[in-house]
């Protein structure tokens, strides 16, 4: 782990009264980078947006306005070359780094969804191409990312969604190692511009699926339309008889599925991020609003329930960054014998996103009106926020997804060495050779207790004891077959488990980013309102047992309230950031 270096003088932006505090800043923009480059490039990434001004990217927004001068400087500036392009295939600083990653899809969602969509929908477009044995296309995809080219993902289709069983994107063999693909696909990102789409499809005279690259601008592609109303392209698009050869393949058979899964694997954890970037704008922007405003002779920060809610909305804020930046050490130094990010990946999609949308609704309740303001940045945030949750599988298909991974979290430990911070300057080569996607059930965790064993806190203890409550719940009354099948139930099941899991990560950072136990204990305070929730929900299902329903009760707890820590955090923590940033008109 790399210790981070101080604020530097000549960030080019005016100075900012602010507290010490783990959330991004464009005024005073200090994250640790392990080398020059990375740091002059996000810095130029910031002051793109800032020079184009708030009032501008509205503007762009509303009008549904093309991003043109964006891929204009990612082209110029080689943004998308460097942060998108594997070590060995570009220039010298190019390297798929997901420290770098995190903080580049954080700006971005900081300044606008659409432009991290763009770079989104590309990377997932370039998970085929990465992973394939295809050198040649590797090779041309390095030089069209340093023209400036976006990709495209053609996995979805509108009668069979992301069911991957079911495509019709059909490919005839015409002659040896010739081809035609025929099928259509629906609500692809970038399919109007891509310079490749890698597509997904189904050999017509088997059950043999393949991935191939396809080419937006070539006569038999069919642009048919844009499918949102958006700054972004959002395509449905048709093949008639695309002409393909061997050289267009990317993989066949067993690894084309591998590639969609490991793909999404790589591309779905960026959602927590964009997440991040938006609820933290929209933060500096409601508390420096609240702050300035008055009512009934009173500043609208006075109220107690104002202090509450701004209070709930940076302590979740936090969580989410502190989760997915751990997530992140786990992806970094994952294997074919360490495979945990397979749960921590989707958590981040799933649970990162859905906290999103709680800190953009509690602001909101403060805010009211005025985020409906065209000129706000909270205005879009409340409507892009939405998005995150339902892209790359539903909150529901995520959940369903981790609870493979239950049994072996609570009762089948192995020992790991332990994972420090993984912020090096270094090629995650891993990601795009993850091998077979299935064996969830088999992925085994280290104790998730340990994280707990450092923290004397009441409130971390509280949590502690509903997690082991819940523990308990599995052990002695597990979901009987009926409950199984039963998603409605499961469902609930599984938010209490990714809140356990939400818990240990968001310790394990919080002893490596240290920080304070004022911060921690008020996260603590929310999780265990989250899990109360979540029990009297199950408690309260059809299928429940009287026995299901007793561990629920044990469940429901009530965090150790303190004063004198709430007026803390208020004052050091929130209101600190009633002046932190203003961007730019």
């Amino acid at each position: 782990m790399v210790s981070p270096n101080p604020a530097d003088p000549d960030a080019g932006f005016a100075p900012a009264r602010s507290a010490k505090t783990i959330l991004l800043n464009p005024a005073a923009h200090d994250r640790f980078y392990p080398d020059a480059q990375s740091r002059d490039l996000m810095r130029k990434v910031i002051e793109f947006f800032e020079t184009r001004g708030n009032d501008q990217l509205q503007r762009d927004y509303y009008a549904h306005e093309w991003y043109g001068e964006f891929l204009d400087f990612v082209r110029s500036e080689q943004v998308f070359a460097t942060i998108s392009t594997p070590a060995g295939y570009g220039a010298d600083d190019s390297r798929w780094d997901t420290w770098r990653i995190c903080e580049f899809a954080e700006i971005l969602g900081f300044y606008g969804l659409p432009y991290w969509y763009a770079w989104q929908v590309s990377v997932l477009g370039l998970g085929p191409i990465w992973m394939s044995g295809n050198e040649a296309i590797k090779s041309r995809t390095a030089e069209l990312l340093k023209d400036g080219a976006i990709f495209a993902f053609g996995l979805s289709e509108k009668t069979h969604g992301a069911d991957i069983y079911s495509t019709d994107m059909i490919v005839s063999q015409t002659g040896e190692g010739s081809y035609t693909a025929s099928g259509s696909k629906y609500y692809i990102g970038n399919g109007n511009k891509a310079a490749i789409v890698s597509t997904f499809g189904k050999f017509a005279d088997g059950d043999e699926y393949l991935f191939f690259a396809a080419e937006s601008g070539h006569p038999r592609y069919e642009l048919v339309t844009n499918v949102v109303a958006s700054q972004n392209y959002v395509s449905e698009f048709r093949l008639k008889e695309y002409p393909l050869t061997d050289a267009e393949i990317l993989h066949r058979g067993k690894d084309a599925w591998n590639a969609a899964l490991n793909t999404v694997n790589i591309g779905k954890y960026n959602l927590g991020w964009a997440s991040i970037g938006i609820c933290t704008h929209a933060f500096y922007e409601a508390i420096q609003h609240a702050a300035g405003r008055r009512l009934y002779n009173m500043s609208v920060t006075d109220f107690p329930h104002v202090r509450r809610l701004f209070t709930d909305a940076y302590a979740r804020l936090v969580a989410m960054k502190l989760f997915a930046l751990r997530a992140a050490d786990y992806m970094r130094t994952a294997s074919l014998e360490d495979r945990r990010y397979l749960l921590f990946n989707p958590m981040t999609k799933m649970k990162v996103t859905t906290q999103g949308e709680e800190v953009i609704n509690l602001m909101w309740d403060v805010i009211a009106a005025k985020g409906f303001e065209k000129d706000m940045y909270f205005t879009q945030a409340a409507v892009d926020i939405r998005a995150l949750p339902k892209l790359e599988g539903t909150v529901h298909v995520n959940i369903a997804l981790i609870v493979k991974f239950m049994p072996n979290y609570f009762f089948n430990h192995a020992d790991y060495v332990e994972v420090e911070t993984q912020n090096e300057a270094r090629d995650d080569a891993f990601l795009f050779d993850q091998g077979p996607a299935g064996g969830l059930s088999k992925i085994r965790f280290h104790d998730w207790q340990a994280a707990f064993d450092g923290f004397d806190l009441p409130n971390v203890a509280v949590f502690r004891e509903q997690a082991l409550a819940f523990r308990d719940l599995l052990a002695s009354t597990p979901p009987t077959p009926e409950q199984m099948k039963d998603v409605d139930f499961l469902l609930t099941g599984g938010e209490l488990f990714a809140t356990i899991v939400y818990a240990q990560l968001i310790l394990e950072n919080a002893r490596l980013c240290e920080i304070d136990d004022d911060l921690v204990e008020q996260i603590f305070d929310c999780l265990i309102r989250d899990m109360s929730g979540y029990a009297l929900d199950l408690h309260g299902k059809p299928t429940s047992t009287e026995q299901q329903m007793a561990h629920c009760m044990k469940i429901i707890r009530k965090p150790v309230p303190d004063e004198a820590r709430a007026g803390r955090i208020w004052e050091q923590h929130v209101y600190a950031q009633r002046d932190a940033y203003t961007m730019r008109r």
